[in-house]
């Protein structure tokens, strides 16, 4: 079955190769696109009001407006579907509205648990946000080599999207950066939240283009008040005698520098998947295609557009 997904991926890519070639997409090639994203999204099953994660160590109230969708199918889509390593998610939200395969689809959220030990907050108050900044433009510059190297674009993280901001009450952090890919005309949202524990942390990690930022922002608190950890898991109920301190603090998560040690990939698999945006910009030219190009169309083919993405 996931064999069957990787192809109709495949496919898609072709038929929009060859879309590019000719300029249209015939109804033929539309219905065809339309059947088979339909049988794709119809093997989704979506959950909806309260989920236990991670063996109980945390609850999740799906916030009105989204569904959730389970490990096992979240693994689905992100390495079988998007193209991205295997990784930690235990699940994934989307709008209500929207799926993973949608033309319509702005941004997805991935949540993952890291178990990398109690993360003290003692340094949030004295850390220097913009020269954070500059440190974190700093290391993705000296990565970009490599990134090409392996055929990655380049990145340029451009600013806060939304400086860092630290809850010291309820132990939750949250950002977002504004990131330029090469080659992409739209730059990318990647916002960021992460629920402290006493053996850990959850991700939340939100990506899509800047275009969907205040629409996300809007929205935020809810979604940072829907995850918390339960009893026995919460932040308050660490034990410096019996449980484990992270070797880093609120700075060091935010810049993601402990992984660097542990090489590239690690630390891109770790703090944020970036793949999506491919598929965004793949689904926006669909999009385009289809509904975009209503006012030109006549009856045996749909004319392409401009390139500019709009999702």
């Amino acid at each position: 079955m996931i064999k069957n997904y990787v192809l109709t991926i495949v496919t898609l890519f072709t038929l929009m190769l060859n879309a590019q070639e000719t300029e249209t997409f015939s109804s033929e090639e539309i219905n065809a696109y339309i059947k088979q994203m339909d049988s794709i999204n119809n093997t989704f099953s979506y959950q909806r009001g309260t989920v236990q994660l991670k063996n109980g160590i945390a609850t999740l109230k799906i916030p009105e407006g989204y569904k959730y969708l389970d490990t096992k199918q979240s693994k689905r889509v992100l390495e079988n579907l998007w193209g991205n390593p295997p990784g930690t998610t235990i699940g994934m939200l989307f709008r209500e509205d929207e799926n993973p395969v949608g033309v319509n689809l702005t941004y997805a959220i991935e949540i993952e648990y890291e178990n990398d030990g109690y993360i003290s907050d003692d340094d949030a108050k004295d850390i220097n946000y913009e020269e954070l900044l500059k440190d974190i433009q700093d290391d993705i510059s000296k990565s970009n080599p490599e990134r090409k190297k392996q055929g990655y674009p380049t990145m340029e993280l451009v600013d806060w999207a939304a400086p860092p901001f630290y809850d010291e009450t309820t132990k939750k952090l949250y950002w977002a950066k504004e990131m330029k890919f090469e080659g992409e005309e739209v730059n990318t949202l990647n916002y960021n939240i992460r629920i402290l524990g006493k053996e850990g942390y959850i991700i939340l990690n939100a990506i899509g283009d800047m275009s969907v930022f205040e629409a996300f922002n809007k929205n935020k608190d809810e979604i940072i008040a829907s995850v918390t950890f339960n009893k026995g898991n919460k932040y308050s109920d660490f034990n410096s005698k019996t449980d484990k301190i992270a070797a880093y603090g609120i700075g060091g998560l935010i810049a993601g520098k402990v992984l660097a040690k542990a090489g590239f990939f690690a630390v891109i698999i770790k703090f944020g998947k970036f793949i999506l945006i491919g598929f965004l910009a793949f689904f926006g030219k669909i999009k385009r295609m289809i509904f975009g190009a209503k006012e030109n169309h006549d009856n045996t083919s749909i004319t392409k557009r401009d390139t500019t993405q709009d999702i």
